[in-house]
């Protein structure tokens, strides 16, 4: 009890102070709780009970709550009731300034549109990327039919069994169209799907560095895929080589196309900012690149199903063919003319 205060002239300012803070209280406490309780309902995702006065109250209350935690700091009011009105604050920023979007408003405007418009809006790059991936692709053919030994440097050694140069016709018609369950085709498809899904990432992430580095994995990815073309080839295959690559690989494939066009568009837009500082160039750019990723996984899973369930299943080239003009005929719709007019319009 030692550190009791004694001197009356000290009990006095004290209780002065109480009173002073508990007649601030009191005077602004209605607004305080007032406020605290619309929070809370937006906090719990309750927004639409809240009256028409309440909504329209809140900016007000907001700013009450603002010039109330000022004059607390100012007269050193009890750090209690500054503590409360500073989060009662921070919890009211959010709710005045904050976007208030659900998850399924979100999704909702993401396939309705706002996917597909992002996607237009690397159009250039687009272009850029799929020259890149025509020129990898007919590099590794011509390699490959310049010197054949290009072809075990281009493909992984573990695939390089009955599909290499100098196979025979029936042992690569055998992996097209062989039934048995554990077919080594199955396991190069699993490959391709894991192996392009990984480029499609790294092409993205790397896309930082000036695009550089995104597009020579394009070029590295696209040069695999010609040599394989020319082992077929040789052997007059290549209709039903690409048909059955077709299933999933026009959706496959298209989602490489659209990360490498996303990495090169933040490559690009960092390197030539145009009126823009880099920083925010490269911001705008990120945003911009982030949407067109968060579709590229879901075009990857579809593939990834087309790979595991409609190529098992279908044995015929025609209709391989079928399968996969139809998926790429979808994306170039969805992505082209589906919620142009809606996005334009702003609606």
């Amino acid at each position: 009890m030692a550190n009791m205060v004694t001197d009356p002239t000290a009990e006095q300012a004290i209780e002065n102070a109480a009173l002073k803070s508990d007649r601030f209280r009191l005077e602004r406490e209605a607004d305080w709780v007032r406020l605290e309780d619309i929070v809370t309902k937006m906090e719990k995702g309750k927004a639409r009970r809240l009256s028409d006065d309440d909504v329209l109250a809140l900016p007000t209350l907001y700013r009450t709550l603002l010039s109330s935690l000022s004059i607390a700091r100012e007269s050193s009011l009890d750090a209690g009731l500054i503590d409360y009105l500073e989060g009662l604050a921070l919890r009211s920023y959010f709710m005045v300034y904050g976007t208030q979007t659900s998850f399924g408003q979100w999704l909702k405007g993401f396939f309705g549109g706002g996917w597909s418009q992002s996607i237009r809006e690397i159009k250039v790059d687009i272009w850029i990327a799929l020259f890149v991936m025509i020129a990898g692709t007919l590099i590794g053919y011509v390699l490959v039919a310049g010197d054949s030994d290009w072809y075990y440097a281009l493909v992984p050694g573990n695939f390089a069994d009955t599909r290499v140069p100098g196979a025979s016709e029936a042992a690569l018609r055998e992996t097209l169209f062989s039934t048995k369950e554990h077919d080594g085709l199955g396991v190069f498809a699993a490959y391709l799907f894991s192996n392009n899904a990984q480029v499609a990432i790294l092409a993205f992430a790397l896309g930082f560095a000036f695009a550089v580095p995104s597009i020579l994995l394009l070029i590295h990815n696209m040069a695999l895929l010609g040599a394989m073309v020319w082992v077929f080839a040789q052997r007059d295959l290549t209709v039903e080589f690409i048909g059955w690559l077709s299933i999933h690989g026009t959706t496959e494939l298209f989602a490489i196309l659209l990360a490498g066009a996303a990495g090169i568009h933040v490559g690009r837009s960092i390197a030539f900012p145009g009126a823009k500082s880099h920083l925010k160039a490269a911001s705008d750019a990120g945003k911009r690149a982030a949407l067109v990723m968060a579709g590229v996984v879901i075009m990857l899973i579809c593939a990834g199903l087309l790979e595991g369930f409609a190529r098992q299943l279908i044995n015929d080239t025609g209709l391989r063919y079928l399968v996969g003009g139809t998926m790429l005929t979808f994306w170039l719709v969805y992505f082209f003319v589906f919620g142009r007019s809606r996005v334009e319009t702003g609606t």
